[in-house]
């Protein structure tokens, strides 16, 4: 079944100026669209999600490993994408990285994740960058995630958002260690973090 058959219009790029007002379809509507292109339902809208660049998966892995390590031997769970995230009846996503604590796992269900993970990772990427900054931060934000992380893998720089009050504020990392607040299980070494992915990026010959 093609997308546009259903019939649904995808958006490729998310509006300068979001809507005020929510859109046309639910999760029932996103139950029917096909796997393929992959798209997500942002506020009762869909948007697709292009394939994502080699760097942009080669952090994604790095990260998630890193997660594993540090949250692993506390029964936390870490998933990447391509995993549906249900938020609300209207949002539907799949985020690049999720960690949910062991005590929340009952969100994890057979066919997708029913709730707001604890933790949130998005590795951007030029087609994807504003969704992951508008809507989708606006998403997580209303939902719980306790906190959300914008990789730019470009500026080799990750933006560290806690949720308050369905607000996120930024966290700066010190001396060059991110240590959540939220979840002590969580540290971060940046400089071995970006260390790691120059030296394993690929080199055009």
């Amino acid at each position: 079944m093609a997308l546009d058959v259903l019939p649904i219009a995808a958006l490729v790029e998310s509006p300068v100026s979001p809507a005020s007002t929510l859109g046309p379809f639910r999760s029932v509507d996103y139950a029917r669209v096909p796997d393929e292109p992959r798209c997500e339902l942002l506020y009762g809208r869909f948007y697709l999600s292009p394939s994502p660049p080699p760097l942009h998966q080669l952090v994604v892995r790095i990260l998630c490993r890193r997660l594993e390590d540090a949250a692993g031997p506390g029964g936390g769970i870490v998933l990447p994408a391509p995993l549906d995230t249900a938020l609300s009846d209207h949002t539907v996503v799949q985020p690049d990285i999720l960690y949910i604590t062991a005590e929340r796992s009952s969100i994890v269900r057979e066919q997708r994740i029913e709730g707001a993970p604890d933790l949130v990772i998005e590795v951007l990427s030029p087609s994807t960058a504003r969704r992951d900054r508008g809507e989708k931060l606006r998403a997580y934000a209303e939902s719980g995630v306790r906190e959300y992380w914008l990789a730019d893998v470009a500026a080799r720089h990750i933006e560290f958002l806690v949720n308050q009050d369905a607000q996120f504020r930024v966290v700066l990392p010190l001396d060059g260690v991110y240590r959540s607040e939220v979840f002590p299980e969580i540290v971060l070494d940046l400089v071995n973090l970006w260390n790691e992915v120059e030296r394993r990026t690929p080199r055009s010959s």
